[in-house]
């Protein structure tokens, strides 16, 4: 009954969108879905900006991780033509560099406002959603005035985006006015006057600008955030991007110093190291001022709120053991006296408590592939995270390991950076279920994840498109390094 529900509200759904499309085709039947176009003006002179605005609005980019989703790896910044894939088919993120053909050096602070607060652009065309401003509408005045002094600052680039790919009605931009109709709400964001100044700023950034809950939100059948689940998990170019909020699967509990901390820096030593567009958004922050970082995790910390009493002592026993650990690391891995082994759960066990050969086959992998990093005692971000801390081993769902195990993470380009070698070359999709089925029983106290198979044969064909990012996240990386297209 659950599911016929859900089948028939997706198809009503659908069928308004589709009816509110059309009507708005249709010789303008819908008025409310028409938009005039704002005149297009002179670009700017670059140097009629004052220097401490445009300062301000590159801190406000890099909290919009703007740079992110309108450069093509390798291409130049903000030029747009990144292919963004969706559910209902690829859009190619725009130029927004000041260019007066293909970019918007001929747009207005209004006009550039109105796209931010409405989600339409300066000819009077819908956006899709894929630009954020259902978060974006909440930002104010003075910060769109900002970046908007930056933007028409940077260098202009002749550069036409690709057409998008998209099946009919949506390819027709009135379409989305239907969806606006059923899920955007336009407004500025409202400080809370029973929380301190503090929590606001950080609701104000992570809610707006930095539309935290875009990627880590599960999204509807038609690609709405849904509001009931706001945080709770969701879905970022093939990666999980886990729940911030109470189901966090974190062995360790984040708190307000732990998130500042690794937004800061990109890692943490209770979590390890932002990898895939996180770390995208973490190179991004380092940019931003302490108060601004310390501000968003205040307000994610209170987000998740305080654990559960067992869950803590939990928590605090594992860090417990990580001291332990880098003191041992003369200690030849998986050994009897390794710290490392007092945080491993028993192995799975076959027919009268014996490991079955499945669990010894991924325990061999696990020795030869991972134990050498990962049972070290080298510190992070250069070693490897004991796994009974990884989030990745505990989560509901395996995307994340599988990722980093195929494709690894990359070395940030002429940097020192967190690096793991990719194992896809080297494991077959046997291997890698029987090390994973492996890692699960003996790092996680969580019941054993569903569909391996299918999922690491998915993404290793390309079937699931991952983009991999290396550590530091710099965009300029070449694209989906050591991934399949």
């Amino acid at each position: 009954m659950g599911r016929r529900r859900t089948r028939r509200g997706l198809i009503g759904k659908v069928a308004i969108l589709l009816a509110l499309g059309a009507g708005a085709v249709s010789a303008g039947a819908v008025a409310w879905a028409w938009e005039t176009a704002i005149p297009p003006q002179p670009r700017p002179a670059a140097d009629g900006f004052a220097p401490e605005l445009v300062a301000e609005g590159a801190r406000l980019a890099a909290v919009g991780n703007c740079i992110a989703c309108h450069t093509v790896p390798g291409g130049r910044s903000f030029a747009g033509g990144l292919a963004l894939p969706t559910p209902f088919g690829t859009i190619h993120s725009t130029n927004i560099t000041p260019d007066e053909e293909t970019g918007i050096g001929r747009w207005s602070e209004a006009a550039f406002t109105r796209a931010m607060r409405r989600g339409v652009d300066r000819e009077g065309r819908h956006l899709y959603p894929a630009f954020p401003y259902d978060h974006y509408t909440r930002v104010g005045d003075a910060d769109n005035r900002a970046l908007y002094a930056y933007l028409m600052t940077r260098s202009p680039v002749r550069a036409e985006a690709p057409a998008n790919d998209l099946p009919f009605p949506l390819n027709i931009r009135m379409a989305v006015a239907g969806w606006k109709l059923l899920y955007f709400r336009e407004g500025a964001f409202t400080p809370d006057p029973a929380k301190p100044e503090v929590w606001n700023r950080g609701a104000y950034l992570a809610e707006g600008l930095g539309h935290c809950g875009a990627c880590h939100s599960p999204r509807n059948a038609l690609g709405a955030v849904d509001e009931d689940r706001a945080w709770a998990g969701g879905e970022a170019e093939g990666w999980t991007a886990y729940p911030i909020n109470e189901h966090s699967p974190a062995p360790v509990p984040w708190t307000a110093d732990s998130l500042t901390f690794y937004l800061r820096h990109g890692w943490h030593p209770a979590h390890g190291v932002s990898r895939g567009p996180m770390a995208e958004v973490t190179g991004n922050l380092a940019g931003l001022p302490d108060a601004d970082v310390a501000a968003i995790a205040a307000y994610v910390a209170d987000r998740m709120g305080p654990p559960s009493a067992e869950r803590q002592r939990r928590g605090e026993d594992l860090q417990a053991l990580v001291p332990r650990l880098t003191a041992e690391a003369g200690t030849p891995p998986g050994s009897s006296l390794s710290a490392a082994d007092s945080l491993n759960r028993p192995p799975a066990a076959g027919s009268e408590g014996a490991p079955s050969r499945a669990d010894e086959r991924g325990e061999a992998i696990y020795r030869t592939t991972c134990a050498t990093c990962h049972e070290s005692g080298r510190p992070l971000p250069f070693g490897g995270l004991p796994f009974a801390l990884s989030t990745a081993v505990n989560a509901s769902t395996p995307q994340n390991i599988v990722n980093v195990t195929l494709f690894g993470l990359p070395p940030g380009d002429g940097t020192v950076s967190a690096v793991m070698p990719a194992f896809g070359g080297a494991l077959s999709d046997a291997d890698m279920v029987a090390l994973l089925r492996f890692l699960r029983g003996r790092f996680s106290e969580q019941p054993p994840w569903d569909g391996l198979e299918r999922l690491v044969a998915d993404t290793r064909s390309g079937a699931h498109h991952v983009a991999v990012r290396p550590a530091d996240g710099i965009e300029r990386a070449p694209r989906n390094v050591g991934a399949t297209d």
